[in-house]
This record gives structure tokens, sequence and C-alpha cells, in this order.
């Protein structure tokens, strides 16, 4: 999928569709599927049709260069240090942003992009929370920035209650996301070399087991052949499949008499 700020190219089989779309209406409507399909309807637990409206409007917003200019400046991976960095600004109203802005980040880097520690492929893990640390995190976050943003006004604003909500309904908004990515977005994980390795071992291992069983009923049918004649090539055959045999499995012993 190609977005800019209004508009989506969808790309099929490497084929590009002349057709184009609001990319917020994709988002929106996608989304509302998602919910769909994950049992979570609009409105299950609480009223949320304006979470609705507030994440696919993040989710287009993602796709504008702007948008990651204004929220780069107050993007800070360690909790500690964003706690440092809030202290020092200026007023009520940025302290909101600043946490308003770290909890968005970690609810798309965790729902869409599964990679909350920012890390590249093949970085080791340093300081790094488990995924429920960083849902936690992301929670709290939204909760700073509520109470932040109550601070700026005596009047309350749609968006308090839109923070509380995201806050409260964390784990099922991530849940729909992250099927969102999959059937939607077409983003899947990529497989680790790791993953990789323990996948070719468990196929190597079903074989193996097929292998063995095969090569334990032509031993037993050509030790039984042996047994009734004894010539010099069932012996040979027999020297040959414990070779094999034991090969696969070292613990495999047997004396030809």
């Amino acid at each position: 999928m190609i977005t800019t700020a209004t508009n989506y190219t969808k790309i099929e089989h490497n084929r590009r569709s002349t057709k184009q779309q609001r990319a917020d209406f994709f988002m929106m409507n996608n989304f509302l599927y998602s919910r769909v399909e994950n049992n979570f309807h609009t409105n299950k637990y609480f009223p949320d049709e304006d979470v609705n409206i507030y994440i696919a409007n993040l989710l287009t917003s993602i796709s504008n260069p702007q948008h990651h200019k204004r929220a780069g400046k107050y993007i800070i991976p360690y909790d500690f240090a964003l706690k440092e960095f809030v202290e020092r600004l200026p007023n009520h109203r940025e302290k909101y942003l600043a946490y308003r802005t770290n909890a968005d980040f970690l609810l798309i880097s965790i729902g869409i992009f599964d990679n909350p520690k920012r890390m590249r492929p093949n970085s080791n893990p340093h300081m790094n929370l488990s995924s429920e640390g960083y849902i936690s995190r992301c929670k709290v976050y939204y909760e700073l920035a509520q109470s932040y943003l109550n601070k700026t006004s005596s009047r309350k604003s749609a968006m308090v209650d839109i923070l509380g909500k995201l806050s409260r309904g964390l784990e099922n908004y991530i849940t729909v996301l992250s099927l969102m990515k999959t059937k939607y977005f077409n983003l899947f994980k990529k497989i680790t070399p790791g993953e990789m390795y323990h996948f070719e071992q468990s196929v190597l291992t079903i074989n193996r087991k097929e292998e063995l069983a095969e090569l334990h009923n032509k031993f037993l049918d050509a030790y039984s052949e042996y047994l009734k004649k004894k010539t010099t090539d069932q012996k040979k055959t027999l020297i040959r499949l414990v070779g094999k045999i034991a090969a696969i499995d070292p613990s495999f012993s047997f004396k030809i008499s």
C-alpha cells in the first residue's frame, strides 16, 4: 500500500491499482472491519466511536513526513529520560503533548510494527521491557497525557475522554491493529535466522523419524531372511542397514553372528 496525506494506492500481486481513495477512509473502514473480526465491536464496553476516529487519523498521519517532524522532538525511548525531559518543559500543554506523542508512538509500534523496542533486525536487546511492559507503559503515558491536558483548561475537552478510553481499552485496540496490519496492510513479521534454523531442525527431525522407521522395517525384513539362509549377500545387506540406522540413531547397536 502507498499512502499520501489524503490518498492511497493499493498494490496487489506487484500491480498498482489505478483507483485511488482517501487514506483516512481506508484507515477508518479497515479499522472498523478489524474490530468486527476481533469481536470487539464499537461501543462494546464503553462508547468509543471517538477512539475510532482518533486511531484512523493517527494511522493516516504516519504517512505524512510533517507528522514525524513534529513528533520527533518528543519521542524518547526510555521512561526515566522522558520523565526528566517532561519536567523541563515550560507548561502543561507541552507535557501533555510529550506523553500523548510517546503513547501514540508505542500504540503504532506495538500494534502495527510489533517493535516497541525500536530494534534493528540484528541488534542485541539492551534494557528492553517485555511486550506486556511496553503495553503498561503506553497505558500510563495516555493517563499522564490525560492528566496534563485536564490542567490546561477549566473546561473538559473531548480529547480528555479519548485518552482515558485509549488507556482503558489499549489491549483490545492493539489486537485490532495487529489484525489490520496483516489483513489490510499486508505486513508480516520477517522470519529471523534463528527462527528459520529451528524450523529447519524440526523438519529434519520429522524426516529423520520417517526415514528411521522405514530403515527399521527394512532391517527386520532383511534379518528375517538372513536367519533363514545366512548367505554372504544377506549379511552384507544387514551390515549396510545397521550402518544407516546407527548414522541417524547412534544409540542403535546390533551384532551379526
